[in-house]
Order: C-alpha cells, then sequence, then structure tokens
C-alpha cells in the first residue's frame, strides 16, 4: 500500500492518510477483505507519530471503510454501509468548495477544473471512458 504525505499542503496528515486509503479502495487497488499495515508499521514508513496513523484507522472505521478483528489486524470492509444520498453530497459539498476556492486562487477557471476532474475520473472510473 503506497502512501504519501505532505507536511506543506495544509491537510492534517491523518486525513491525507485517511483520503489515500478511501481511493486506493475505490480504484480496486485495495480489496474487499484485505489486509491494511498494522499501525505502527504504516507509522514507521511514513515517518509519522503512531497516533497519527491510529486516528486516520479510526476515521476509516466510523466511515465503513474499515474494520479492526481484535488481535488480527485491520482489514478493508466486506461491505458498503449504505447510506442517503442527501448525506453523500453533505459529506461531498466541503470539499467540492474547497477544490473551487482553491483553482480560483490558482487562477485556474471553472472549464479547466472540469477537463482536470473529467481526465482524473478516468483513473477511479476506467469503465465511464466516453
Amino acid at each position: 500500500m503506497q502512501i504519501h504525505i505532505s507536511s506543506s499542503d495544509g491537510v492534517p496528515i491523518y486525513i491525507q492518510i485517511a483520503n489515500q486509503v478511501k481511493h486506493l479502495v475505490a480504484a480496486g487497488r485495495l480489496s474487499s477483505g484485505e489486509e491494511i499495515p498494522p499501525i505502527r508499521a504504516l507509522a514507521e514508513t511514513l515517518m509519522v507519530n503512531p497516533n497519527t496513523v491510529a486516528r486516520a484507522y479510526l476515521e476509516l472505521e466510523r466511515a465503513g471503510i474499515v474494520t479492526k478483528r481484535h488481535g488480527a489486524g485491520t482489514y478493508v470492509a466486506e461491505a458498503r454501509p449504505v447510506i442517503s444520498r442527501r448525506e453523500k453530497l453533505k459529506v461531498l459539498s466541503p470539499r467540492a468548495d474547497a477544490l473551487l476556492v482553491e483553482a480560483k486562487q490558482l487562477d485556474v477557471d471553472f472549464e479547466e477544473l472540469m477537463a482536470l476532474l473529467e481526465e482524473r475520473r478516468e483513473t477511479i472510473y476506467p469503465e465511464a471512458k466516453p
């Protein structure tokens, strides 16, 4: 499992870890039932405090992405949690706002941003190619 963190992008490290694990699961690079690295091992690899990784794993567990098996490790969840469309959009709205604000600050117009999203979508949803 490859995770890259950046201390300069303003996003807390535990969120970077959690988001990248979510991305790996969504992209199919981590499968249901697959074990993810132990907290201490990932902390050593990333050179971060184990509490940071533990917090990321807790967030992933709360989101239903992973499950803990006492004494056996942490695994990608077998079943995806069922949440309403409204709740999904509630989760995504602040992220969309942040992306739009950052694009504006970088002087990237909306059409360029949409083209970038379309390009990136192909990595997550390869079956959705036009």
